[in-house]
């Protein structure tokens, strides 16, 4: 089961550590949900999901404080005795010394942030939903036009990276190329980015590697990005027929969600950067609400019964 590091985790959301001694790197979480313990500090435990982070914030630090030292020592000890994967004081609240010792007991990671609760789980779980999302790797580029998530698809040295390389000359971003990363935070979100070994590089054959970020400056180049359209680029044949008018979007599915795929035929003379602008912008156009080809037929439309009036009135 994939898991998300704790230390990545402390590093990502800036956390104390109270529990230093402990080693980090091999706690793992392996839910995106969180928890904020409630009925547990009243020894309630039956559907207690002891795999999530625990959050203790106002409310839990409020409710303990009326209960005597023995009592609270009590609670905690029955609280972290049951394996959570780690407890996060919120506020800047800061744990007493017979909760760290339970927590050593029981190799429990004691945690805290001077946010407020609420803000802090809202971050925490953004973080997991990341780290933890369904993953696969697709063979294109990712590149960022105006803001849409641009996703080239297609076979070998077709020209997918030079494709990439004019965009960001044009001053769009690139994401990813050759392999992409692609996870699915929520039913209807994809987010790319680029391996680490491969981040903010570009293959073009017969130059070999080369590094954007040098090149072209850090504004040329992003870490991750929303994928809005995918362009599966092929070479042009000529007893195929291809989509001239628009009126019906087609699409791809990347894990078990739909994203507009337009098929571009690749030949001598076409400007592909020139090409995937438009797309993008046509794209963000379409979810404005306007449609240029649903437009076009409507005017066709209209004129075709204009027509046929005057050729009544005659």
């Amino acid at each position: 089961m994939r898991g998300a590091k704790l230390s990545d985790i402390i590093k990502r959301l800036d956390l104390k550590n109270f529990t230093e001694k402990m080693n980090m790197d091999d706690k793992m979480v392996v839910t995106r949900e969180v928890n904020r313990p409630a009925l547990q500090l009243n020894g309630f435990y039956e559907h207690f999901e002891k795999e999530r982070i625990q959050i203790v914030g106002n409310v839990e630090v409020a409710y303990l404080s009326q209960k005597t030292e023995e009592e609270r020592e009590k609670t905690w000890d029955r609280f972290l005795s049951t394996g959570i994967p780690a407890v996060v004081f919120a506020r800047g609240y800061e744990p007493a010394e017979y909760i760290l010792n339970a927590a050593y007991k029981y190799n429990v990671p004691v945690l805290g942030t001077d946010n407020a609760t609420s803000a802090f789980m809202a971050d925490l779980i953004m973080f997991l939903c990341e780290e933890l999302a369904p993953m696969k790797t697709i063979h294109g580029v990712l590149v960022d036009v105006y803001g849409e998530g641009l996703l080239l698809i297609g076979e070998s040295g077709i020209g997918k990276s030079e494709a990439a390389l004019e965009l960001v000359r044009r001053g769009h971003r690139l994401v990813a190329d050759d392999v992409v990363e692609i996870r699915k935070t929520n039913d209807h979100t994809l987010i790319g980015s680029a391996p680490a070994t491969t981040k903010h590089l570009i293959e073009l054959r017969g130059i070999g590697i080369i590094d954007v970020k040098s090149l072209y400056g850090v504004e040329c180049v992003e870490d991750k990005q929303t994928i809005d359209l995918v362009i599966r680029l092929q070479e042009y044949k000529h007893d195929q027929a291809y989509d001239r008018l628009g009126l019906t979007d087609e699409y791809i599915d990347i894990l078990d969600t739909k994203v507009v795929c337009h098929s571009l035929p690749i030949r001598p003379g076409r400007n592909l950067a020139v090409i995937c602008e438009t797309a993008a912008v046509n794209h963000r156009q379409k979810k404005m609400g306007y449609n240029a080809a649903q437009e076009l037929y409507r005017r066709v439309n209209k004129n075709i019964e204009t027509q046929g009036h005057y050729g009544e009135d005659q």
